[in-house]
């Protein structure tokens, strides 16, 4: 097991997205996403890739999902994306949206 503090890697995110992944873990078995969608931002793609599936969920806000899945998705709403499908997000809500993005690889295999 491995401990990971990233309560202040989140609090001074510089990009959109935080990825915990190899550098931190040492293993390229899974993932983990922490990403916010600023107020009234569009066109955030969404894609596993090749050898790749994710399970996205919405911890805060709504969003317009467009592509491999349409809808309105908000607050403790999931869905499961493999490999080279994809999908927009769009911020609907009135402040910005934070998302969760667990991933690892397919079942069909991957190589790094």
């Amino acid at each position: 097991m491995k401990f990971l503090n990233v309560k202040k890697s989140i609090e001074e995110l510089k990009s959109d997205e935080f990825i915990i992944g190899s550098e931190l873990t040492g293993s390229h078995a899974c993932y983990m996403i922490y990403g916010i969608l600023g107020h009234k931002e569009k066109n955030r793609l969404i894609k596993p890739g090749k050898g790749h599936e994710e399970i996205v969920l919405i911890l805060k806000g709504t969003v317009k999902v467009t592509g491999e899945f349409n809808g309105i998705l908000s607050e403790g709403d999931a869905f499961h994306i493999v490999e080279e499908e994809s999908c927009l997000f769009e911020n609907i809500s009135d402040s910005e949206v934070i998302y969760i993005i667990a991933g690892g690889h397919s079942e069909k295999g991957h190589k790094h």
